[in-house]
């Protein structure tokens, strides 16, 4: 069973910094934030993190929001009037924690009907904010500044939940440490976090995930009764 995320990514100084934007951008706002995979937390690493936020900034306001068959159209509308009005609360509390919104968290009208809404970029947020520590299932996301990789861990880690984590570097010993240390149930390196492939398990740690994974042999598993029998058959006849 899936109960819920808050997934972070990890932007460390020594990553290649347009993929850094790039999968960002996607694991923030692919399927208009609305995937239980989404990066809704994006801890950048201080030597890098203006730049970072510039790009990504310029990045979110450059997305095409409007009808799913739209040609071009890179995010659709969100699901219900009651998930808008959710997401929009969620960027007042933020504002009102002291984040700076860096863009979007407004209502769009467009020419067919439905919830649009300009993703959001939030900065200056703290672990310990609100927009940080529950999920929002939105095209919204805050950026948390870390100083060194060690902090960036801790700050990852610092959660009820464990879905995914994901971390951008080009240093392999730090990427290994990243994986076997990050409490989550998958660990995407120089990837989005979101997105799953159908034949490997998939499923979470701590309030993120219960009972056991979904897909692959596991999935298989869980449909399977284990059956241990013991026969004594005798003397041949």
């Amino acid at each position: 069973m899936e109960m819920g995320s808050k997934n972070p990514m990890v932007i460390m100084e020594d990553c290649d910094l347009d993929l850094a934007v790039a999968h960002a951008v996607n694991a923030a706002f692919g399927g208009t934030g609305q995937k239980c995979t989404a990066a809704s937390r994006l801890i950048v690493h201080e030597r890098i993190h203006d730049a970072f936020v510039d790009k990504l900034v310029a990045s979110a306001q450059a997305l095409k929001v409007g009808h799913a068959l739209e040609d071009g159209t890179q995010i659709g509308p969100v699901v219900s009037a009651e998930q808008l009005a959710a997401n929009l609360d969620y960027i007042q509390t933020g504002q009102a924690e002291g984040a700076e919104l860096l863009c979007g968290g407004t209502r769009l009208e467009r020419a067919t009907e439905g919830y649009f809404m300009a993703p959001a970029v939030f900065a200056g947020t703290r672990n310990d904010m609100v927009i940080n520590r529950e999920e929002m299932f939105a095209p919204i996301t805050c950026v948390i500044k870390a100083g060194s990789y060690d902090e960036a861990l801790h700050i990852a880690n610092d959660t009820e939940f464990g879905l995914t984590a994901g971390i951008m570097t080009r240093d392999l010993a730090r990427a290994t440490h990243f994986r076997r240390n990050a409490r989550a149930g998958c660990v995407m390196v120089n990837l989005p976090t979101a997105g799953t492939d159908y034949h490997v398990p998939f499923g979470g740690r701590g309030a993120s995930s219960y009972g056991p994974r979904e897909q692959g042999r596991y999935a298989e598993e869980f449909y399977t009764i284990v059956k241990t029998t013991y026969i004594h058959s005798g003397a041949p006849a």
